[in-house]
């Protein structure tokens, strides 16, 4: 099955389980195309800033919008999310594998990521995506019952992806 998907209940614990597996899958040689997320704290805000490591090489992106110390609801900055999806599109045709950080409210309204997660399934790329467990039920539905769900075991995700790449060569 070329559609996997981990997920991690805990904040950031999905994208931190995602970032150690991308490491160890880019030092065995497969080349990436997808998003990582990183999390940093800043001492004057109670919620983190979130932003996007465009694999396999960068740049990195705040998707967040700073709203203030007080603010509530959701930071997304959706028009830098679309610079992501775009920079990942371009990214497609030397890719093995996609990565995506995060199937979240975007995706689940068949925004965000959902194309470049398509076309990598058209090209028959494997791809592996962080799920937020709020919208798990929505990515098996978008995949119509043809995901993997892994451990989110670093190692079991390597084997995994090291397996797929193989197979879509041989």
């Amino acid at each position: 099955m070329t559609l996997a998907c981990i997920s991690v209940a805990g904040k950031g614990l999905t994208d931190a389980c995602l970032a150690q597996a991308v490491a160890l899958i880019q030092a065995r040689g497969v080349r990436l195309a997808g998003t990582v997320q990183s999390n940093p704290q800043r001492a004057d805000r109670p919620k983190c800033d979130m932003d996007v490591h465009i694999l396999p090489d960068g740049p990195v992106l705040r998707i967040s919008e700073d709203r203030g110390p007080h603010a509530r609801g959701c930071r997304l900055d959706a028009g830098v999310l679309e610079a992501a999806v775009a920079a990942t599109l371009e990214r497609l045709d030397g890719a093995e594998m996609l990565v995506i950080n995060k199937f979240g409210k975007q995706e689940a309204e068949g925004r965000g990521f959902v194309p470049v997660i398509a076309e990598a399934v058209a090209r028959g790329l494997p791809v592996l995506v962080g799920v937020n467990p709020l919208n798990h039920a929505a990515f098996h539905a978008f995949a119509e019952g043809m995901v993997q769900d892994l451990t989110a075991d670093p190692d079991t995700i390597v084997n995994w992806a090291i397996a797929q790449c193989r197979d879509r060569v041989a």
